[in-house]
């Protein structure tokens, strides 16, 4: 084979990479807004539908749909973690830890049918908690001793003390009519406790 030849070959890798990547990231973008519409057992047709893909592109990325919710929800954990870099960057370590905590209760408040999902007995889920810890316990810290280090929150609470409070101000609440609204406000309530003085 030739240098010009290996080239050749190179860049059609190279391009079918990026076409793969570029499919997968649309899939979990329509995944993320399907379930959020439709819960996680909504149909694949729905999920490619709004990808612009077919069925069989899901497939071939995503053989179960526990695959499939593994991909949204680390693809979510990974970008709510890099949020908070951002967000220290670009505001006051309060309205940041605001701001923070807002894109954590939508990734915690929106997905109808997934606890259901993360409790079943499916290994594809065994190393999620992990994930949550690793990526979310270390931004949320840096959020919190941003903030306090500035004097805009008192000190006593933890990063995984914040993560838990929210995820459970965000749990379904059987025969009320709660939903992503109240379940902000209460958040809202919590975050706004932290202010000192």
């Amino acid at each position: 084979m030739t240098t010009a030849e290996q080239r050749t070959g190179e860049g059609r890798q190279r391009r079918r990479r990026v076409d793969a990547e570029r499919n997968v990231h649309a899939l979990l973008e329509s995944a993320k807004a399907v379930f959020a519409r439709s819960g996680v057992d909504a149909p694949a047709r729905e999920i490619t539908d709004a990808a612009g893909l077919g069925v069989g592109t899901l497939y071939r990325h995503f053989p179960r749909r526990a695959d499939l919710i593994l991909g949204v929800l680390q693809h979510e954990i990974d970008a709510c973690a890099d949020a908070a870099l951002a967000m220290r960057s670009d505001e006051a370590p309060y309205a940041a830890l605001r701001a923070w905590v807002e894109q954590y209760v939508e990734l915690v408040a929106t997905k109808r049918g997934l606890a259901g999902a993360l409790h079943s007995a499916d290994p594809a889920f065994e190393g999620l908690h992990d994930r949550v810890t690793e990526r979310l316990e270390p931004a949320a810290a840096a959020l919190l001793a941003d903030a306090h280090a500035a004097g805009e929150i008192t000190g006593d609470v933890s990063a995984r003390e914040l993560l838990y409070a929210v995820g459970l101000l965000c749990q379904p609440v059987p025969a009320a009519d709660f939903g992503l609204a109240e379940n902000r406000r209460m958040v809202e309530v919590f975050v706004g406790g932290l202010r000192s003085g």
